[in-house]
């Protein structure tokens, strides 16, 4: 891998960082790292020190949304070493993504060395250990070649940056929050790339999540787009519930299967955990919103991902929509001298529902939630190398450290 010889622009001292309260905001490095795949094949990369890309107007991800990305994080652990949490599967669910809509896949060993380069030529950016804080690093595919015609393009650039990080919702397992589903907004179809981590699923949940936001509410929650019955995810992660703990003090983790949920990296490592460390069961399965909001099942409900890890969820919030009462008619009510057949007006109707809320209370807003709170201390113990036997799960890569 060659390197470019220009400085870094923009690049903070990392002596100038608070580890203690960095937040998740992007804050430039010594630089990333930036593969291409032209003619069938991957270059051998190149370390660049500076932060723009040069595109083609035509490029198929400006046009068609060609893109997809990861996020993973690498940790200053308890005997100095940095690791990166569980890179191949990450590298593999990159895999997946980039063949659901027609991208070029770096292999999993291109991925892993592209990690690797990327840390290791940021190693000052690895918040310490004991700051709570990590190295998030995000690969990212895009489509960088030029295409008119709905066609894939004819060249890829995989790139992967980091940025130092602590907590993405302030306040963390402390500060139990309030979700909301809206109404009549889907995040996936059914059959659609739900599965897959594609930047286009993103953009959409952002008008409603802002405005969410202003209401109150910290994070969105999304039902089956078929029958609007099943819960499926948040916006920025999974969903996982907790039982009560029985007479022996084990709980039951649940976690919604689907078609159409992303297989969270953190919500496959913490059900592992769950069975290996606590001995609970974990069922992942259909989870309808009807048992979630009776209040006679859960006890604990959290969104968990790599950037919120595990985040309590005290409150959900579904809007029920009212059509409102109105005059039938033989004409088209949105007709108009420019738009006869009301193209421009295609739901007007949920715009003009009223909306009422259905509440399910999950715990109080000062909840212990000490499930998730013996889940969240074992999980980050063994990222950081303090959980006995921590080794033995093979999560930590690579075992030499960077």
């Amino acid at each position: 891998m060659t390197t470019t010889t220009n400085s870094s622009p923009g690049r903070v001292d990392p002596a100038t960082l608070n580890w203690k309260n960095l937040g998740f905001s992007y804050v430039k490095t010594n630089g990333h790292v930036r593969y291409t795949w032209r003619d069938g094949k991957w270059d051998n990369g190149v370390f660049n020190k500076d932060f723009d890309i040069t595109l083609d107007i035509a490029a198929t991800v400006l046009h068609y949304g060609q893109s997809c990305f990861e996020g993973l994080k690498a940790f200053r652990m308890k005997d100095g070493k940095i690791r990166v949490f569980r890179p191949e599967v990450n590298a593999r669910r990159m895999q997946k993504s980039c063949r659901a809509i027609c991208m070029a896949e770096p292999p999993i060993d291109l991925f892993l060395e592209a990690v690797r380069r990327a840390v290791a030529a940021n190693v000052d950016y690895v918040p310490p250990y004991g700051s709570n804080g990590a190295l998030y690093i995000r690969p990212f595919v895009f489509g960088s070649g030029a295409n008119v015609g709905l066609s894939p393009a004819t060249e890829y650039t995989f790139m992967v940056l980091v940025t130092p990080v602590g907590e993405y919702y302030a306040g963390g397992m402390g500060s139990p929050t309030k979700a909301l589903i809206k109404h009549k907004f889907d995040r996936a179809a059914t059959y659609g790339t739900g599965t897959v981590k594609c930047g286009g699923n993103y953009a959409p949940s952002l008008a409603p999540t802002i405005e969410a936001k202003k209401k109150g509410y910290t994070v969105m929650l999304f039902l089956d787009a078929k029958e609007n019955k099943y819960v499926e995810e948040f916006a920025t992660s999974n969903f996982a519930a907790l039982t009560a703990p029985d007479a022996n003090g084990k709980r039951v983790y649940v976690t919604p299967k689907s078609g159409s949920v992303l297989a969270s990296v953190t919500n496959r490592s913490l059900c592992e955990l769950a069975s290996r460390r606590f001995g609970w069961e974990v069922e992942r399965r259909l989870l309808s919103w009807d048992e979630v909001k009776s209040g006679n099942k859960f006890t604990e409900v959290a969104a968990c991902g790599t950037a919120v890890v595990i985040t309590p969820v005290a409150e959900i919030h579904r809007e029920i929509g009212t059509p409102k009462q109105k005059q039938h008619s033989s004409t088209v009510p949105t007709a108009s001298a420019d738009d006869p057949f009301g193209f421009d007006h295609i739901d007007d109707d949920a715009e003009n529902d009223d909306i009422s809320l259905e509440v399910a209370k999950i715990a109080e807003p000062n909840a212990k939630f000490e499930g998730f709170t013996q889940l969240y201390d074992a999980y980050r113990a063994l990222q950081y190398g303090e959980l006995e036997g921590w080794e033995d799960y093979n999560w930590l890569w690579p075992a030499e450290g960077i």
